[in-house]
């Protein structure tokens, strides 16, 4: 069971308040839900945010109250609760590049026949903002709120490659403090993604997350002012060789970022985009 961490873009807890203190544990037990957990008990809390049991006991009482969390007291555990819905509900309904990205995404999606998913950063990971799957045999079970390893993901190495130089390294400094042992490896596959991505626009991840996934993927800077936001395409290595990511399906991919950037600028309206070519990849699930 893994254990979930505190933002590391929070500074640590010295010098703020009980109530401040209080908040950030707060949203660690909120944070500790994954989207394939219906419902935790409070030894899992405690593993995951490696909170006290009496700290535990006390937060989740208060979240309960103010539903964030909701108790089920026959089975003594929790489950994330109304409050906590329709805060990420409205979250998602606030950011334009969400709801304008997503008849592009499966578009793409119905184009090349695989998985298509925009993310941003929390933490050490990507959070899945909106996803889309292809008609293809096999497709990747990721939905919104599944979390990717940062280093190990497309859509993190897009991420990382589309920040500016300043945050980018305040970031691969808190990479390589959580693994210091592996900071030449670290600082290896990071500056092969930013060379990648300054010569072809993408960043490929072939194996690096689970061997049997391909994926390819691309940062995108809103213009509204939102945060960077990462588009990958990605699928099962029999149905996605690389020799198709860094092909026909990153020309996709490229061309589907043209199209959002142009419907975000007011270049285009919203169902007017054509993405060209459409024919192109052939449908990558059907490629050998």
């Amino acid at each position: 069971m893994r254990k979930r961490q505190i933002n590391p873009d929070e500074p640590s807890e010295g010098g703020k308040t009980n109530n401040a203190v209080s908040l950030i544990r707060g949203l660690a037990i909120l944070r500790a839900f994954g989207p394939g957990d219906s419902t935790l008990g409070n030894q899992e809390l405690m593993e995951r945010t490696g909170l006290p049991k009496a700290t535990i006991s006390r937060l989740t009482q208060a979240l309960s109250e103010l539903d964030y969390l909701h108790y089920d007291s026959a089975l003594g555990r929790y489950s994330i609760g109304s409050a906590t819905i329709s805060l990420g509900y409205s979250s998602l309904s606030a950011m334009p590049v969400v709801h304008m990205a997503r008849p592009l995404l499966q578009r793409l999606a119905d184009e090349t026949g695989v998985a298509v998913a925009l993310g941003t950063r929390e933490g050490f990971e990507m959070l899945y903002l909106a996803n889309c799957h292809g008609e293809g045999p096999v497709s990747l079970k990721l939905n919104v709120g599944s979390r990717t390893p940062i280093l190990k993901s497309a859509m993190g190495l897009a991420y990382i490659a589309e920040m500016q130089s300043e945050p980018r390294d305040a970031l691969l400094k808190k990479l390589i403090d959580r693994e210091p042992e592996q900071e030449s490896a670290i600082r290896a596959l990071v500056e092969a993604s930013l060379e990648c991505y300054r010569r072809d626009g993408y960043v490929g991840a072939y194996g690096t997350w689970f061997s049997y996934i391909n994926a390819v993927g691309t940062g995108f800077r809103p213009s509204d002012g939102s945060p960077i936001v990462a588009l990958t395409c990605g699928g099962i290595v029999d149905i996605l060789p690389r020799s198709l990511c860094e092909t026909q399906i990153r020309e996709c991919l490229l061309r589907t970022v043209a199209d959002l950037k142009a419907l975000l600028e007011g270049r285009q309206e919203a169902g007017t985009v054509i993405i060209s070519g459409e024919n192109d990849a052939g449908g990558a699930g059907t490629a050998s």
